[in-house]
């Protein structure tokens, strides 16, 4: 899983980053004109997997990843309706989802580039860059969609004809300021569009940056934003960024009693990965075994020879079927060979949908 973090220049988004990776990025808030990078890879944390591992003793224990990249140096206009281009929208094309920050925070020392702190309004400017990003894209498609009509061969006429009615409708739906996420499209439509990779088709995380003194009582102002700015495949949750970065900065057990004296009941980098899978509709399943105990991603309703293809292209070739058991299963049975003996240990065939939790063991020949 791979998240890109944009936001307003000082709205803190290397804090939030650093925050997440335990990483020690260069703060630019004012950064100029060149693009700047910081991608981390951050271990996501789950409890099943290191019970599996105390259960199996591995040589390996391989949690699932998730890959963050810090963008900064935003182009010149950014956040001026000028849209996004080059190398930044390469890298926002490319993520499973995009991390908006968004300052709520006072610090007299970093000026804010409108002149006041409205985290509302920074999020329908981002919007609209993200939106004229999309309907530049469209234009140019249409553009060269209209010159190949001309030209073009009868074969791939009607097929030409259906791409540009979608786009064109699309486009009048974003220039009334409506992102694709929120636009009525079939499942064959939003297959269609897989390849455009629309920024305002991507799910969006949108973390409200507020102070230390904001803590306390931040819930109901973040429930009026939450209100005020509810729509599909988009998540609101707030943190103290900069409190965030000092605490993973100290060994654990500091860092929780530090937490639990101010009444945080979990870490930042917890509370983005659980909004971030729910996001998107992720789950883990488990493969365990002497050599190496491990956590994989998927989405949720995938098929059991889907899921094989995710280890290994051959596994999903060659599947003959999955041992599945539950991991709730497994600890209740202790063994995989009690789990045997009483039924628990299932065998499924290739249309299986994977549940959160499986530990499986693929069954394949090639």
């Amino acid at each position: 899983m791979e998240i890109s973090i944009i936001g307003l220049p000082g709205s803190g988004k290397t804090t939030i980053f650093n925050a997440l990776t335990k990483f020690t990025a260069e703060h630019k808030p004012h950064a100029g004109s060149g693009l700047t990078t910081n991608p981390a890879v951050a271990k996501v944390p789950d409890a099943r997997l290191f019970k599996l591992s105390e259960i199996f003793h591995p040589k390996k224990t391989t949690p699932a990843e998730i890959k963050y990249i810090d963008i900064g140096g935003l182009p010149r206009g950014f956040g001026k309706e000028q849209g996004v281009s080059g190398q930044f929208l390469n890298i926002l094309s490319t993520a499973d989802a995009i991390l908006q920050v968004v300052r709520a925070f006072e610090d007299e020392n970093i000026p804010h580039i409108e002149g006041n702190i409205d985290p509302l309004r920074d999020i329908e400017t981002l919007d609209m860059e993200l939106i004229f990003s999309d309907l530049t894209i469209i234009e140019k498609r249409l553009s060269r969609l209209e010159s190949g009509l001309k030209m073009g061969k009868s074969a791939e006429r009607d097929a030409a004809l259906k791409e540009q009615a979608l786009l064109n409708r699309i486009k009048q739906s974003l220039d009334k300021s409506v992102p694709i996420r929120l636009q009525k499209l079939t499942a064959d439509e939003l297959r269609a569009l897989n390849n455009y990779q629309f920024l305002t088709a991507k799910p969006m995380l949108i973390v409200i940056n507020i102070g230390e003194k904001q803590l306390p009582g931040y819930s109901v102002a973040l429930q009026a934003l939450k209100t005020a700015y509810t729509m599909p495949q988009v998540d609101l949750i707030s943190m103290c960024g900069k409190l965030e970065m000092e605490l993973v900065q100290l060994n654990d057990q500091e860092a929780e009693e530090f937490r639990r004296d101010i009444g945080l009941q979990e870490t930042a980098f917890d509370t983005v990965i659980k909004h971030s899978y729910s996001l998107l509709g992720l789950i883990s399943f488990f493969t365990v075994g002497d050599d190496e105990v491990k956590a994989w991603t998927i989405h949720d309703n995938t098929q059991a020879v889907k899921a094989a293809g995710k280890i290994h292209t051959d596994i999903e070739k060659g599947f003959i079927r999955a041992e599945a058991i539950s991991y709730n299963d497994f600890i209740s049975s202790g063994t995989m060979a009690e789990a045997r003996k009483h039924g628990r240990l299932r065998l499924e065939g290739k249309n299986y949908t994977v549940q959160d939790g499986d530990i499986i063991n693929f069954l394949f020949n090639v």
